[in-house]
């Protein structure tokens, strides 16, 4: 649920139908509930030659929660902003879709699969009727999630009008955050003149309501249950990460998703010092799209993808790394799920490791370091420890947390100083790309996608990403404004991760004026051949 923007309903009701009562309804349980609602009502003409449609608003935060302030509601619905339509009358439903009120990706759908016929169906001389099978594939392509059922039945059947159907049908589909309670205390609640003839209209009410919302709920929580057995099966529930109301304050709503993501993995990966760095830099990167787009009409793109991609660099793998993850209690209990072992099944589990100089330099200061990595440069072939280690065994297990208790070395070795280095040296591109033309900085961003895997891919990702920001963000080209080069930078980067040797990196960038990447020197090793084995 987006906790900055209105839930928005449309209601399309016939004549008769009681839609006005359940539009009063469905603003009072708002109300009762704490929750800000409004509602506004475009009248139809004379029965079935069409249909009152009644528009709702509720924000889904508790006024008791805005500190005073008040939500600014619309006054007629936005087509393809809406979050759910409710209709008593199926062909009515597929009008409201063909108007382009109904978005796949965002609107549920509520309708009933019973008919009312318009008057064009009654004037054929045959069979006027449109195919109803017809207009049901037109629900389902063009909702999200859709729950067609007889209303008409089933107010029939608990005596009342469709009105309280469509309540229940509304109140089970959970669009709104309020209990099932809060929806039967209005119903039941009116004018208290004439009790006897209130309580049997209510009772009336709260049958058919029951039956809706039985109808949509069940096959919800029975479709969440599978769901949630589904995710057990596998590694532990994650914890969603959630923003602080500073960090939330700090950062547009359009980034919060993926900003708590980020402040998530970069504590799990470090500490909050860390976290807070990775903040620090964001900050850079709005400011400079704020200037850059002060309306936000590109919904703070940049921030968006820095956000995503800067906390998977600054995160990046290493021995302690490593360890950590092999060495978490949710990931014995996925291996034991796989293979499917039972509670008193033994499972041993070997993970095998190799780690080189490199690997063991990079906790090292610099200049032990260098001059690890120049004792192994000089061998005839680079060193490399095989280990064999059994995670199930109280041993194996000790030593990878040992190894994942170094964390606090991370920050005083040599690669964690030159990741944060590179890491700036993107940055800045981007800040100052973004202040030139968003477009220009929004590509430089997505660079961030050249940065992935380990070793060897690792450090082509990150030479393919200086190499395109020195030679097509900064240096001279033929064509040298913000546009050209923003196309420049994004056919690269498509380029650099379509073809992995690189050869369609270094055509796209002499197309563009920019020279090819260097050839990196390999060292040449001799290796003496077996003899030959004697017949």
């Amino acid at each position: 649920m987006n906790r900055t923007q209105p839930i928005t309903l449309l209601v399309c009701a016939l004549g008769g139908e009681g839609g006005g009562v359940l539009t009063e309804w469905l603003v009072d349980t708002a109300r009762h509930a704490g929750y800000a609602a409004q509602s506004t009502s475009i009248p139809g003409v004379a029965q079935r030659t069409g249909a009152t449609t009644y528009y709702i608003e509720v924000f889904p935060v508790p006024l008791a929660e805005l500190g005073g302030r008040r939500p600014v509601f619309s006054l007629s619905p936005v087509p393809g902003a809406l979050d759910a339509i409710v209709s008593s009358e199926l062909l009515e439903t597929t009008r409201q879709i063909g108007n382009g009120m109904s978005a796949p990706q965002r609107t549920l759908v509520i309708t009933s699969s019973g008919r009312t016929l318009t008057t064009a169906e009654r004037m054929q001389p045959g069979d006027g009727r449109a195919d109803a099978q017809r207009l049901l594939d037109v629900v389902k392509a063009f909702s999200r999630e859709h729950h067609v059922f007889d209303m008409g039945t089933v107010a029939r059947d608990a005596g009342t009008v469709v009105s309280a159907v469509m309540l229940g049908a509304i109140a089970g589909s959970g669009l709104f955050p309020f209990p099932r309670e809060a929806y039967e205390q209005v119903v039941r609640g009116g004018d208290t003149s004439a009790p006897e003839k209130l309580s049997k209209m209510a009772a009336a009410s709260l049958r058919g309501f029951a039956k809706a919302f039985d109808t949509v709920g069940t096959p919800r929580a029975q479709a969440a249950l599978v769901t949630r057995l589904l995710s057990s099966q596998g590694d532990e529930a994650p914890v969603q990460p959630t923003l602080s109301a500073e960090m939330a304050r700090a950062f547009p709503p359009p980034t919060h998703d993926m900003l708590a993501l980020g402040h998530a993995r970069l504590v799990d990966y470090q500490d909050e010092t860390y976290a807070a760095l990775y903040l620090e830099r964001l900050q850079q990167a709005l400011a400079a799209e704020r200037a850059s787009d002060p309306a936000g009409a590109h919904g703070f793109a940049v921030t968006r993808e820095m956000a995503r991609w800067l906390a998977l660099w600054m995160a990046f793998d290493d021995i302690v790394r490593v360890a950590e993850l092999k060495s978490r209690a949710s990931r014995a209990q996925r291996v034991r799920n796989e293979v499917k072992a039972a509670d008193d099944d033994i499972v041993r589990v070997y993970d095998h490791f190799k780690p080189g100089a490199p690997e063991f330099a990079a906790l090292l200061p610099a200049s032990l370091a260098h001059r690890v990595t120049a004792w192994d440069r000089r061998r005839k072939t680079p060193f490399a420890l095989p280990l064999k280690v059994g995670s199930h065994s109280v041993a194996g297990m000790a030593s990878l947390r040992v190894l994942a208790s170094l964390r606090w070395l991370r920050k005083r070795g040599s690669r964690f100083a030159e990741e944060q280095a590179l890491i700036e040296r993107w940055l800045a591109a981007v800040v100052q790309g973004t202040r030139a033309d968003w477009r220009l900085g929004h590509e430089l961003a997505l660079c961030g996608r050249l940065i992935k895997g380990y070793g060897s891919t690792n450090e082509r990702g990150k030479r393919n990403l200086l190499h395109v920001i020195d030679h097509l963000a900064v240096a001279p080209l033929p064509d040298g404004s913000p546009a050209a080069r923003a196309a420049a930078i994004a056919a690269a980067r498509e380029a650099a991760l379509a073809d992995e040797a690189g050869t369609a990196l270094d055509a796209t960038l002499m197309r563009h004026g920019a020279p090819p990447r260097p050839v990196i020197a390999q060292p040449i090793r001799w290796m003496k051949r077996p003899p030959a084995a004697t017949p």
